[in-house]
Order: C-alpha cells, then structure tokens, then sequence
C-alpha cells in the first residue's frame, strides 16, 4: 500500500492533484483543505490513502494525518464510500468536522450533499466515541498561499471542482456567479465552502 507520496506537484485543481515521482505522475483525489494547504507549493509530501477495487485502482491524498483519519473513520460508515467522505471533507475543515461530530451535530452533516437524516445520525452514532477534540486534525498551521487569481478564473474553478463533486453544471454556475456579484474577493476554496451549503 501507498503511505504517501513527496515529489513536484505537477497539476493542482480543488478536486485532485497530479504528484510527480521518479518520472511517474500519480492522479491523487483531494479535498477542498488539502487543495489550500498545497496552493502555491511547487513540491511537496502528500499522505495517501489507497483504495482498490475491482475496476478502479484511486488514490486520495491529504495534507494532515488528522485528515487522513477522519477519511478512514468516514469511510468505515456503513454507505460513505470514499467520494462522499471527500465532499463531507470538502464541506468542513477537519477540526469542524471532529467538533460537529463529537457534540452530535446532525444538521451540519445533514447540509453536505447526499447525506441524510439516517446517515448523519449513523456516522454520529458510529464515530462519536472515535472523535478526541484537540488541534490534532487542524490545519490551521498551514498557510494557504494568497489567492491572485482573477474573478473569471476563480468562478471557472470553483463551478469546474463543484461538478467533479457530483453537482450540475447549470446549478453550480448560478451559485458561483451570485457568491462572486455579492464578494467578488472570495478565494476558489471559499466559493466552492459556501456553493456546497447552498446547493
């Protein structure tokens, strides 16, 4: 199994990353968090998670080990397979996430796409022992590189990562546009935070 990865990062987007090994590029799934913490880094170590299956060999990297956790913890719920543990990753910062978990916060979870009233309460039920609050599983201590990019190219990467998360293009592009009329100085990451509890 592949631990992590440490190479160029060759091709960055909100939703994947390309990571450059001895000559070989490996496509990595990422989260909106893991997206900010390697924004700007020309190289870098990335810890994966490797899922194998049948038809699809898929990798999904993360920035922490306390994010890395949080996706295995996810990913053990009975019906969160791995791209809906990314989406509930994408939605909240790890440290939200363990909070939201550990004081039982349903209707948070029940604000990230596809999941439910019985899947809030069984990823609560099941995980709310496993949760110890501390800055572990925050980021806060890596600092997102300074957004430069222009309006156009913010809004084309946010709706780009919110229909690779499963949403349609026609309702992610409205979203977008209406965050960026309202604050047109929002970064990608906060666009697409904000469009994932409006859509």
């Amino acid at each position: 199994m592949i631990t992590y990865l440490s190479g160029a990062i060759s091709d960055l987007t909100p939703t994947s990353m390309v990571v450059e090994c001895a000559g070989v590029g490996y496509l990595v799934n990422i989260s909106l968090t893991t997206y900010t913490a390697y924004q700007g880094r020309k190289e870098g170590k990335v810890l994966i998670s490797e899922i194998i299956r049948e038809d699809a060999h898929l990798l999904y990297g993360f920035a922490t080990s306390g994010e890395r956790d949080l996706f295995t913890l996810l990913t053990s719920v009975s019906g969160i397979g791995p791209n809906t543990a990314r989406v509930i990753l994408s939605s909240y910062a790890p440290n939200e996430l363990n909070t939201i978990i550990a004081l039982g916060q349903v209707e948070a979870l029940k604000a990230v796409k596809g999941i439910g009233l019985k899947t809030a309460q069984r990823i609560i039920l099941e995980l709310k022992g496993k949760i110890v609050l501390d800055e572990e599983a925050s980021v806060s201590g890596l600092a997102p590189a300074v957004q430069t990019s222009s309006h156009s190219i913010v809004k084309e990467e946010a709706v780009s990562a919110l229909k690779m998360l499963g949403y349609p293009e026609p309702a992610a592009f409205k979203v977008v546009g209406k965050l960026l009329t309202d604050a047109p100085l929002l970064t990608v990451e906060q666009v697409i935070r904000q469009s994932l509890k409006l859509l």
